[in-house]
């Protein structure tokens, strides 16, 4: 069923408005797992709460055979490359005395067996928690079960999560991790791997108070030379598409805001405002489920940073940004992320595209907040807006 763009526009929000204000820090790389990784966050758990933040997202906590944790086994050990289940719950407990909410990194698309089955891979898991047969891995990945639902994982054996049986398992993990161990959010890994109606499941049973899908999806390009194309609807529209069916009880990180963005801020800053004047990535159609976010500094990680800190959807900062990149950039980031908080932006909140052109984009959030980027030069008019903020490329404005 093809869902319009319309109808998530006017949707009601079904989470609760308690945290509608959220700020997301993406609290590791991929090199963290060399760290002691735990022990090395706790000491930075009372900053991150004293900047505004309210959930970490943590690495893959569970056993696994890659050391960034994305190829788990035994689920239900929480010794990792990234320290002990014992450092692991001392991080926890800090950051929920913070009143911090701790995201865990759900892997729920694969799993490396422990012994070989059905073809002779290594499809069966024998000897740990979740002793799963062949017929929990799809016939796609060499086991004994159903097709995926979903894109494969090539490697590894893909979960079939049309068995009851690994549904009721999978449920109870999760259970097991807010219930037992204390996290409360969830983020769910290679979400394209399987069916979001599965998603809708599984956040329906364990209640997260907020979740997110990785639904990755690749952006439009035009041959010949595959330059990005302007008009990016159909790729929201997918993105929109799993967000409808897990029934808008999850959101989703907005690759098509964040592809557009990269493009943009190399001097096509044109790019931010789509045919009907609005933001062109899923932050224009379905704010409230829109998950923001730089992935790297070819985004120009201040610049980038001015355009989703005050904007609609949900940001997320990513650690090195606010950690290691200097001091400029992180108290320019802590100087937003106030902004956002003092003048009650949020996931939801009305924007007004001023102007676009090759080297400016500005824009007005719900009458309290004005912005640039970009070189060309533009401030608003009207005595009552006072700058509060500015750096490299960027300016930002509140009454």
């Amino acid at each position: 069923m093809q869902f319009s763009a319309w109808s998530h526009r006017n949707s009601q929000n079904r989470f609760s408005s308690r945290y509608k204000f959220p700020r997301e820090v993406k609290a590791f790389n991929w090199e963290s797992h060399k760290h002691g990784w735990w022990k090395n966050l706790e000491k930075k758990v009372a900053d991150l709460a004293k900047c505004g933040f309210t959930s970490a997202w943590l690495p893959p906590a569970t056993h696994s055979f890659s050391p960034e944790g994305y190829l788990p086994q035994n689920l239900y050990s929480l010794d990792s490359s990234y320290g002990s289940h014992l450092e692991l719950k001392a991080l926890l407990q800090k950051l929920h005395q913070n009143k911090v909410r701790a995201m865990a990194d759900i892997v729920i698309n694969h799993r490396v067996g422990t012994t070989r089955g059905h073809g002779g891979a290594y499809n069966r898991y024998d000897g740990i928690p979740l002793p799963w047969s062949e017929h929990a891995v799809t016939s796609c990945s060499g086991g004994m079960g159903s097709r995926s639902t979903g894109d494969n994982f090539h490697g590894v054996p893909n979960i079939d999560h049309t068995q009851a049986f690994v549904r009721k398992d999978i449920i109870g993990w999760l259970k097991w991790l807010r219930q037992n161990i204390g996290f409360q959010d969830f983020r769910f890994d290679f979400a394209k791997g399987y069916a979001p109606k599965f998603v809708k499941e599984y956040v329906e049973e364990s209640k997260p108070i907020f979740s997110v899908g990785e639904y990755w999806d690749t952006c439009n390009y035009c041959p010949p030379d595959y330059r990005l194309d302007y008009n990016q609807d159909s790729h929201r529209q997918r993105i929109i598409n799993w967000l409808d069916n897990t029934g808008g009880l999850c959101a989703a990180f907005d690759f098509t805001t964040k592809g557009i963005l990269q493009a943009a801020v190399k001097g096509e800053l044109w790019r931010l405002r789509d045919p009907q004047g609005k933001p062109p990535g899923v932050m224009g159609w379905w704010p409230s489920r829109s998950v923001t976010f730089i992935e790297n500094h070819d985004t120009g990680s201040t610049q980038g940073y001015a355009y989703i800190l005050t904007h609609p959807g949900i940001p997320t900062i990513f650690y090195d940004h606010f950690y290691d990149s200097g001091d400029s950039t992180h108290n320019q980031i802590v100087k937003l992320m106030n902004i956002r908080r003092q003048q009650d932006i949020h996931s939801r909140s009305a924007i007004k595209i001023l102007e676009v052109g090759s080297d400016l984009y500005s824009a007005i959030i719900d009458n309290k907040v004005c912005m640039k980027i970009g070189n060309g030069s533009w401030c608003p008019s009207g005595k009552e807006w006072k700058l509060a903020t500015s750096g490299h490329r960027y300016a930002v404005w509140h009454k």
